[in-house]
Order: C-alpha cells, then sequence, then structure tokens
C-alpha cells in the first residue's frame, strides 16, 4: 500500500520508518540537529512549498529519506490506515 505525502510524492507503507508531528518534535535539540544532518547530507525531500506540518522517515532501496510534508500527522495515519495497511496501528 502506498501514503500520499502531498503534492505528487507517494511512498510505500513498507518504508516508513516513524511519522512525526514536526511543531511537536522540533521542540527537541536532537530533533533539529537530526533534520539539519539530514538535510546537509542530502537526505531531505520537501514534499512542498506549503507550511511543514509533519515529516516521515524511510528507507527506500537501502537509502534513508526524510520527507517534509504539509500534511498533519493525523491525516497522514488516516490515510494509512484507510489503505488497509496493519502496520498504520503502530504509527
Amino acid at each position: 500500500m502506498f501514503l500520499h505525502l502531498g503534492s505528487d510524492v507517494v511512498v510505500n507503507m513498507a518504508d516508513v520508518i516513524a511519522i512525526l508531528d514536526l511543531d511537536v518534535t522540533s521542540t527537541s535539540r536532537i530533533t533539529r540537529e537530526f533534520l539539519r544532518v539530514a538535510e546537509d547530507e542530502g537526505f531531505v525531500v520537501n514534499v512542498s512549498e506549503d507550511l511543514p506540518k509533519s515529516f516521515v522517515i524511510t528507507e527506500i532501496d537501502k537509502k534513508s529519506r526524510v520527507f517534509i510534508s504539509p500534511i498533519s500527522t493525523a491525516t497522514l495515519l488516516k490515510r494509512a490506515r484507510e489503505s488497509g495497511d496493519m502496520a498504520a496501528e503502530l504509527l
């Protein structure tokens, strides 16, 4: 099953490691450092020019990617559940 992250970007649910709320997690210095390093190393994919609300950590073909999405974590979880993916219960 696939998860639509915004614009024309979709990822396979099997590749999703975590879906995180940007406002909540960015208060942590460790999260800010993680995102800065991921961006410096070219792992970040900005899905849209809109205000970011969440980020999705994936591993695709043994390569880490962090997708910055304008879609809330609640909406992403709802989409994952609607896709019928049982792993969505863990998000």
